[in-house]
């Protein structure tokens, strides 16, 4: 029998509105099947789709199941927060003053409350170092660049499947026309500096056929992934700013912080603007 749940979209990465990543937010996902929460994220058609679930074990406030168009993913960064935000506005009390714990299927998140920004602690990489040869091929032939334009590459997998090229500059990111037809399967980002004094340090391009999405506006995943890589390796400072988005007409801002004992936080701004019920 179909019936009501409370219903948000949350507006994440971003301080003007409609410029960040949307995410769906149903707030009851309580006796939804499989098949209804995969047809939900098809029909919603946005990078990503939650349901809020009771916790499973006492250290958490909600668990959290995440689908793109293509299917359900252990973790994801933007629809964390932005989650938090829809739990948190509709009435949700967490346990702890300071922070939110999220169950997913990457484990439990911690999503810390600043002022006017959430940010979540990244989760630990399945899998990292270097990408194999053979694979950096077939990501720049997409690209359409020289090999040579490749500084650095990584795996910089939090659930999704994600890797990471480097490139010199941030015009060259923005530059990119892939076709992922090349890449069909693949969870791939490219990041380039800013010049020293701009308003950011990096931009970042993330692409995802392999999750039926072509382009994700603005990726928490992605961002800690590839925070826990470049501060690791002194490749960027313990603190650096993000922008993602330009070439969609967003405007994502991702703040990174890595503190003294090796946690990476990833925050951003989360607004709800859309608030109501759906049927189920």
């Amino acid at each position: 029998m179909p019936r009501s749940r409370s219903f948000a979209q949350v507006d994440v990465f971003s301080t003007a509105p409609y410029r960040g990543n949307p995410v769906a937010v149903v707030l009851d996902g309580t006796d939804l099947t499989d098949e209804e929460m995969r047809q939900l994220a098809r029909w919603t058609n946005l990078s990503e789709t939650t349901f809020v679930l009771p916790p499973t074990t006492a250290e958490a406030d909600y668990r959290l199941r995440i689908f793109t168009p293509g299917g359900e993913l252990p973790f994801a960064g933007h629809p964390t927060l932005g989650s938090a935000r829809a739990w948190l506005d509709h009435g949700g009390t967490p346990r702890h003053a300071d922070h939110i714990v999220q169950e997913c299927g990457a484990g439990l998140v911690r999503v810390r409350r600043g002022d006017g920004v959430l940010s979540f602690a990244a989760p630990p990489r399945v899998r990292d170092g270097a990408l194999d040869e053979e694979y950096v091929g077939e990501i720049v032939a997409a690209f359409g660049i020289e090999r040579d334009r490749v500084l650095a590459h990584q795996w910089v997998d939090n659930g999704p499947g994600w890797a990471v090229v480097q490139l010199a500059t941030a015009a060259e990111v923005l530059a990119l026309e892939p076709d992922l037809s090349l890449i069909p399967t693949a969870m791939v980002g490219a990041i380039g500096a800013y010049p020293e004094g701009d308003a950011y340090d990096f931009e970042l391009r993330t692409f995802a056929p392999g999750a039926g999405v072509a382009e994700d506006p603005v990726c928490g995943s992605m961002n800690a992934g590839v925070g826990q890589w470049l501060t690791a390796t002194g490749a960027a400072p313990s603190a650096y700013r993000v922008s993602q988005g330009k070439r969609l007409g967003r405007a994502g801002t991702i703040e990174i912080t890595a503190d003294a004992d090796g946690t990476l936080w990833v925050g951003g701004a989360a607004t709800g603007y859309i608030h109501g019920t759906i049927t189920l």
